[in-house]
């Protein structure tokens, strides 16, 4: 039971799911010596092994920020620190593909902008309760130029949030 590593609060702290904490548990166990730690030159390999990329510098510098006994060893909630920085940065940028990929589709003249009448559009398809009002009070708050077009990056602010 993960619980007993990792308390629920910890894990919404670090932006862990269960399923990824059981993931890194199984992992983590099976590399873990018996005092129950990682030494923390073997973490690359194993984080490699789990289909993390990073690079090698970005990987020591957030070893040092997480092993503060400066013990050289990672216990299990310290393991998912370093794990959940690679998971939730993959994320972001799968998430970025593809709002980028949505930000193409409505943007047909291939212009870089999205006019904020298409902008309404894509909100209708997504939560068809939006009022008028909604809609302009949504438009008021990403197009903060005025220009009445979003930019991939204004429109990535807004689906991001």
């Amino acid at each position: 039971d993960v619980e007993e590593f990792l308390s629920a609060e910890e894990m919404e702290a670090i932006g862990l799911e269960l399923e990824q904490v059981k993931i890194l548990k199984g992992c983590f166990d099976g590399f873990a010596d018996e005092d129950g730690a990682i030494p923390a030159d073997n973490v690359g390999g194993i984080l490699s092994m789990m289909g993390m990329k990073f690079k090698p510098s970005a990987l020591r510098e957030i070893i040092e920020e997480i092993d503060e006994d400066g013990s050289g060893l990672l216990e299990f909630g310290e393991f998912c620190q370093l794990a959940a920085k690679f998971l939730v940065e993959e994320d972001d940028e799968a998430l970025k593909k593809e709002l980028k990929e949505a930000f193409r589709i409505y943007d047909k003249d291939q212009l870089g902008y999205i006019s904020t009448e298409t902008l309404k559009e894509i909100l209708r398809e997504i939560d068809n309760k939006l009022t008028e009002e909604d809609l302009d009070g949504i438009i008021e708050e990403v197009d903060e130029d005025g220009s009445g077009t979003l930019d991939f990056d204004e429109f990535m602010e807004m689906m991001s949030g």
